[in-house]
């Protein structure tokens, strides 16, 4: 079922931009090339992304024109998701840790002031299996998904858990913008 009512304004804006300003392959400077703009939602509150893409404009580069999107935008959330990585380590925690359905899980998270569908709760408890059953054995998906690019920037991205609290880590690409392997991970103490 589509939106019945529109997605509250974003309240918070930030502009993120990539670490890197001289291409990896040829070492020419990059400029910015457009700024697209995402609203993710998060448990605290709904954010307005401006996302600063920078492209390599050496001919002779082969990364010529392609896209080098920031590092820090998927620290936030999963690409083309309008959730983030926080609503989705919640709705994952609470499926193994208290095993809810579905009808229970999505007035909880409206109670958190989460404009949120059932069926969107369902979509995001399915993406976190999917994320939390990656591995990094399967050759063939990683392959496929770095060959173009011919090398890999990673990023290692977590939330900052409470302790005690499984918290979900992600190692994605950066240059492809896909997510190599995610594990859920109960922190502990700084001792442990």
């Amino acid at each position: 079922m589509a939106r019945t009512t529109p997605r509250p304004p974003p309240p918070l804006t930030q502009t993120v931009q990539p670490l890197i300003r001289h291409c990896p392959c040829c070492g020419e400077s990059m400029g910015a090339a457009y700024h697209p703009y995402r609203t993710i939602t998060t448990l605290e509150a709904i954010l307005r992304l401006t996302l600063q893409i920078r492209r390599c404009l050496n001919p002779a580069c082969p990364q010529v024109r392609k896209p080098y999107r920031p590092e820090a935008a998927g620290r936030l959330a999963l690409p083309k998701h309008e959730f983030g990585l926080d609503v989705l380590t919640c709705i994952g925690t609470q499926r193994y840790a208290h095993h809810p359905r579905v009808p229970t899980l999505h007035p909880a998270l409206v109670a958190r002031g989460l404009a949120v569908a059932p069926r969107t709760v369902t979509n995001l408890w399915e993406r976190y299996d999917a994320l939390v059953a990656l591995s990094l054995q399967d050759t063939a998906r990683l392959r496929r998904l770095t060959q173009p690019q011919g090398r890999v920037i990673l990023a290692l991205d977590g939330l900052q858990p409470d302790v005690g609290h499984e918290v979900l880590w992600g190692l994605r690409d950066c240059l492809a913008g896909e997510v190599l392997l995610a594990r859920r991970l109960l922190s502990a103490t700084h001792d442990d």
